[in-house]
């Protein structure tokens, strides 16, 4: 446990140790909406556990809110996804649903505190859309992408992606697809005000295409977006592809002209 969440802890946020479950620690700043978030160990072994707020916790329709979450995403595998891997009953806080442990700091934490580098940056290019590709790809219904919900793994540096959905839909609507690019946009364009001394003009233009105030007006889906972090658009795509026909023709004809006979 870092400093910060020992400096966080009280008299209510630590759960004594019984059985299988360990070091059972509150951790105020993962804190979503409905659930608190502890780190502990399970049979010595580093989780993180999601368990409803005490107000909630007794109410039919949250508890049944909790259930559609592991259900929805037990079967999500992702590498930019913190993933669920359990759903228990815990002495001193019930039920719970049981993630992998993130060793790390928030995407918030890093721009408050001034330590976001281009590495990061790259990072939230890729890796974080990637993730938003994959959650679209699986109809996933999910809290707003903000920097609190992204994080950087200790070390390595990984970006793991957390408050990840609660729920799965037939397919996904044209406007929560718009919606996942506009919050992507305002979290690139907060990351790149952090950057010290960069300029990132043309990461700057995407992020303000994403944010559009007119729906229509941003990219039209999360391979658009890919294809524009990766210097490349549409309507290139399009011209590479005439080009080649084009170039493949021209070759046939030529062929056909110099050699006929085998043609």
């Amino acid at each position: 446990m870092t400093a910060m969440e020992q400096d966080n802890t009280n008299s209510t946020s630590h759960v004594p140790s019984t059985g299988k479950w360990t070091e059972i620690t509150l951790l105020p700043e993962w804190e979503e909406e409905y659930y608190n978030v502890y780190t502990a160990k399970k049979h010595g072994k580093w989780v993180m556990l999601k368990t409803l707020k005490p107000e909630y916790a007794d109410l039919g329709e949250y508890r049944s809110m909790m259930e559609r979450e592991f259900d929805v995403r037990y079967n999500l595998a992702h590498p930019n996804i913190v993933m669920i891997n359990d759903f228990d009953d815990v002495p001193g806080l019930g039920r719970a649903i049981i993630c992998d442990d993130v060793y790390g700091d928030s995407l918030r934490k890093l721009i408050d505190t001034g330590a976001l580098t281009e590495r990061h940056l790259e990072k939230l290019q890729h890796e974080l859309v990637d993730a938003i590709d994959y959650i679209q790809s699986n109809h996933i219904i999910h809290h707003p992408i903000r920097p609190e919900t992204i994080y950087f793994t200790e070390n390595v540096g990984n970006l793991k992606l957390i408050d990840v959905g609660f729920d799965q839909q037939k397919n996904i609507e044209p406007a929560d697809a718009a919606t996942d690019i506009y919050n992507y946009g305002k979290v690139l364009q907060e990351a790149l005000d952090a950057i010290p001394g960069g300029q990132h003009t043309a990461l700057r233009r995407i992020a303000a295409r994403c944010c559009d105030p007119t729906p229509r007006h941003r990219y039209r889906d999360v391979q658009d977006l890919h294809m524009a972090l990766s210097h490349r658009s549409t309507r290139q795509l399009y011209i590479f592809i005439i080009g080649f026909l084009l170039l493949m023709t021209i070759l046939l004809v030529w062929l056909k002209l110099v050699n006929p006979q085998h043609i």
